[in-house]
């Protein structure tokens, strides 16, 4: 059994939710996923019994499963840049029981996506999907009607707007027009110079975060643990919310959707933080309990 989650949970704020919840929806939007990755979505009877890791040539780690290293659906060695992030898949891959549920596995999904590249994209091409969400960020587009809800946007985003807006020194605004608000070139210009920042590996885990979302000013102050991944996800939720609040439910679907998106949206931010790791866990940690 692995000992090494407890300290994975310090790297990012609100730990204990970030592998808590299970995902069961192979259901994504993520911008990057391809055809050829269809076999995440199925299941298959766990063929190993004991997950490890070992560094490889050129400072990279490997997962192995009884002793057979893991490959990509691309059909490369899985690789990873440091031990923490190869730790936490193995993690992932160690939770599994008689059967394997590849759609539960999102660091392991997004390590695929990083390694195999099935799209074919660069980092600049990456950048450009990520900042068009700006334009039709979450948190920019307001309703009129009615007065409460209109009061609760003001209220919850409003802040991590102004919050977002100092940080980066930016101007986004927000509007109650279709069309959004008129978005400054200078801050597109910002935003692609901090994202380009990103290494490829945490850029590839950003954009997942930012396509769950649908907002980069959530994405941005969770990286940057301004907020918890329950706030991020309740804030891009908020008329959602507003409306079960008031009519109610449907029984279990409000609570799944809900789990869901933390779930992805947990493993997202995680995976950019661990992605971003550049030291060594020293001891080592996949020994049996």
């Amino acid at each position: 059994m692995l000992r090494s989650i407890v300290r994975l949970q310090c790297q990012l704020g609100s730990s204990r939710t970030l592998l808590k919840y299970c995902s069961r929806d192979p259901a994504s939007n993520f911008s990057i996923q391809s055809n050829a990755y269809s076999s995440a979505m199925t299941e298959r009877r766990k063929f190993y019994k004991d997950v490890s890791i070992a560094q490889g040539e050129g400072g990279v780690y490997e997962v192995h499963l009884d002793r057979r290293k893991l490959k990509t659906p691309g059909g490369k060695l899985f690789t990873v840049p440091n031990e923490s992030l190869a730790v936490a898949v193995a993690t992932e891959w160690d939770a599994q029981k008689e059967t394997l549920k590849y759609y539960s596995m999102h660091l392991t999904t997004l390590c695929n996506t990083a390694i195999d590249n099935p799209t074919h994209r660069d980092k600049q091409q990456m950048i450009t999907a990520s900042l068009k969400f700006v334009e039709t960020d979450t948190v920019c587009y307001r309703i009129d009607d009615p007065p409460a809800l209109v009061e609760l946007q003001k209220n919850e985003w409003d802040p991590v707007l102004h919050w977002i807006e100092n940080r980066y020194n930016v101007e986004i605004g927000s509007s109650y027009n279709i069309l959004g608000p008129e978005i400054p070139a200078a801050t597109i210009d910002t935003f692609r110079q901090h994202l380009n920042s990103y290494n490829f590996w945490s850029l590839t885990g950003l954009e997942f975060v930012i396509t769950q979302l649908k907002s980069v000013v959530l994405s941005l102050a969770l990286v940057d643990r301004h907020l918890t991944v329950e706030e991020a996800v309740l804030l891009s939720r908020l008329e959602e919310e507003y409306q079960i609040e008031r009519w109610g439910s449907v029984e279990w679907c409000h609570d799944y959707d809900m789990y869901e998106l933390r779930a992805r949206t947990a493993a997202g931010a995680l995976f950019v933080q661990l992605s971003s790791e550049m030291s060594s866990v020293k001891r080592k940690l996949m020994q049996d309990c």
